[in-house]
């Protein structure tokens, strides 16, 4: 099997139009991993000493969009067909080494979240979900293939919740939830409009939040789904804290909001000149949040900072995920136009040598 920055892994495809447009941003310095420096108030975020960033894949074929683990030896991060003839990128951490397992599916995987029963459930295009069980993936039977399934949260085997849409045919938005039957197709507030739902996550089976195009938010309590106005910008990820939620998202410049789970979703300053955010998760002691230009910010007692992650790259992180040691993982790529390419993975912590990247037979039968 090749290297991880074998040629053959990589793409030297342009980002499009669109991506230079947003790549340029509202300013002109350099494209390195912070941005456009520390912004007007000067707020910047030092890595700890002992607590550097590294990067462990650049450059992948296919862009990297979702990552999750169970813990910092098992972790998986997916993302965009490469049309290499093994599927969408499926990688696998176990701590040791990195595999690439071979899905069952075609098109672009957006989502990977883990259940408490020890499966991993992935989603993606042409509405699909696998679960990967038993050293396989097999294709779940969903309520439609018309759409993307684009987030993914479970409350426990037979509670699993995944929302999505459909952005080029029209048909809307969509919430999926399955249960000890199957997967069924919630009614959604007549007063939803939009594309899609992004995201979803919840901190119990009565307190679940989707996110989605603009400004969309819908919150579960347990019995009914209730629509939650939050403004207009699109939001891309929602995430909880013990003590609060937070969404990101945005046009060009950042949309951040937070929510104590009693009052409306508010506004929350970030470092000036921050541009979209794709990705966020909380921890009991602050968060991350991720997005265009290599943009990481980081949550603690004064608020958002901007993380100076001393890494030159222009990619734009799509998804973050906070390991139970501590150490941050971020993985992006061109995310914003396809083809889907560059694909990035850094982590905060201990370096992760990429090693060689074994392709792994996953199909069930």
């Amino acid at each position: 099997m090749p290297e991880a920055s074998n040629p053959s892994l990589l793409s030297a495809r342009p980002l499009g139009r669109f991506g230079r447009l947003v790549a340029a941003g509202a300013c002109g310095c350099a494209l390195v991993a912070v941005g456009c420096g520390d912004g007007e108030n000067g707020k910047t975020d030092p890595v700890d000493a002992g607590s550097s960033w590294s990067t462990t894949f650049q450059g992948l074929q296919g862009a990297l969009i979702s990552i999750w683990g169970s813990d910092e030896s098992d972790v998986w991060a997916v993302g965009s067909d490469p049309l290499d003839g093994d599927g969408p990128l499926v990688l696998r951490y176990d701590g040791s080494n990195w595999s690439r397992l071979r899905a069952s599916a075609s098109g672009d995987l957006w989502w990977v979240h883990g259940v408490s029963d020890g499966s991993v459930l992935v989603g993606g295009a042409d509405g699909v979900i696998l679960e990967y069980r038993d050293a396989v993936f097999r294709p779940q039977t969903t309520p439609s293939s018309q759409g993307t399934v684009f987030g993914i949260w479970a409350a426990g085997p037979d509670d699993v919740w995944a929302v999505g849409g459909d952005l080029e045919g029209g048909t809307g938005a969509f919430v999926w939830r399955r249960g000890a039957t199957g997967w069924t197709n919630i009614d959604l507030p007549p007063e939803i409009s939009g594309d899609a739902f992004f995201k979803v996550w919840g901190r119990g089976s009565d307190d679940v939040w989707m996110v989605g195009s603009t400004g969309t938010s819908l919150h579960y309590d347990g019995t009914s789904l209730t629509a939650v106005a939050t403004g207009q910008d699109p939001l891309f990820t929602v995430h909880a804290s013990p003590d609060r939620w937070c969404a990101v998202g945005g046009f060009d410049l950042a949309t951040l909001l937070e929510h104590d789970g009693s009052g409306a979703w508010a506004p929350v300053e970030t470092p000036a000149s921050t541009r979209q955010l794709f990705g966020v998760w909380l921890t009991a002691q602050g968060g991350w949040a991720v997005g265009v230009d290599g943009t990481v910010l980081r949550r603690d007692a004064s608020g958002w900072l901007r993380e100076d992650t001393g890494l030159e790259n222009d990619v734009a992180f799509h998804a973050v995920w906070v390991d139970p040691g501590g150490s941050v993982w971020a993985v992006g790529g061109d995310v914003l136009v396809p083809p889907l390419g560059r694909g990035t993975l850094v982590r905060r912590g201990d370096p992760v040598p990429a090693g060689r990247l074994e392709v792994i037979d996953a199909i069930g039968k």
